[in-house]
């Protein structure tokens, strides 16, 4: 990536397509492993505490409000296509991968858990199969790929398809707030993980909100110095994006700053 190897593409450049087969041999021994298990078809009580509360009716219910994907996406939409690159298809999005500089975005942990759901039967059927690429920024405000001093990183980037329950988990950092945004964890969701890997078939693109309190307790710990400033002048309200309703896009949010927290959020499409 970002030219810095001329010769033949490296194992680990050959992209999403060359780690499909592989992908699909481990679906196929985790769908025998679980062939004796009832599929879930609605949400049991843990799922209600997992994951944020969304509309649900027979007739059907809101897809998550589409939002703009903003300028720093590396779908191949604005520059840069990080989901080209194999290994982006990954958990544990804190680190940058392939031919990328190698880093490690800091900052207070987060895990990120999205449940897709099929609107149109009321919110109430996993969307299994689906994939998910999610980013955001980092602690100070950056955005790889994009921002000065952080163009040869890729990490705060990754895609992941969803299991039976419909839901992808990352393991990343709380993103600071840069001047003019609420903090926010961008997402786009994709038919399967070929489409994503195509960069093809967007289903939804939206944006993942976080709690007042929750951003205060975070911006209090070091290294995020620049985004209590940054957020005293913002609210919901007056974001540009979450200014015309935040309810299905605001985070369930448990956990500490000293734990870790985890934001759960149901996606329905």
């Amino acid at each position: 990536m970002n030219g810095r190897h001329a010769e033949g593409p490296h194992e680990h450049d050959r992209g999403l397509s060359h780690d499909l087969p592989v992908l699909a041999r481990r679906r196929m021994i985790r769908l025998m492993a679980g062939a004796s298990l009832v599929p879930l078809v609605g949400c049991t009580a843990e799922d209600r505490t997992t994951a944020s509360p969304s509309p649900s009716s027979s007739a059907g219910c809101a897809e998550i409000p589409e939002e703009t994907a903003g300028p720093f996406p590396g779908d191949g939409s604005n520059g840069v296509n990080v989901l080209k690159e194999s290994g982006v298809v990954r958990s544990d999005i804190t680190r940058s991968f392939g031919d990328a500089a190698g880093g490690t975005a800091e900052g207070v942990p987060l895990t990120i858990t999205l449940t897709v759901v099929d609107a149109a039967s009321g919110c109430g059927t996993p969307k299994q199969g689906a994939a998910v690429y999610v980013w955001h920024c980092d602690r100070d405000g950056a955005y790889s790929l994009y921002s000065e001093g952080v163009t040869g990183e890729n990490y705060l980037r990754g895609v992941q398809e969803t299991d039976d329950k419909g839901r992808v988990t990352f393991t990343s950092i709380f993103p600071g707030c840069y001047p003019g945004r609420w903090p926010h964890v961008h997402f786009e969701v994709y038919g399967s993980l070929a489409d994503a890997g195509a960069a093809t078939s967007i289903t939804n693109t939206s944006q993942l909100a976080f709690p007042k309190d929750v951003c205060d307790a975070v911006y209090a710990t070091d290294g995020y110095g620049e985004s209590v400033r940054n957020l005293s002048g913002l609210s919901l309200e007056s974001d540009g994006v979450f200014s015309d309703g935040h309810d299905r896009q605001l985070a369930t949010m448990t956990g500490s700053t000293g734990d870790g927290y985890t934001a759960a959020l149901t996606v329905p499409v």
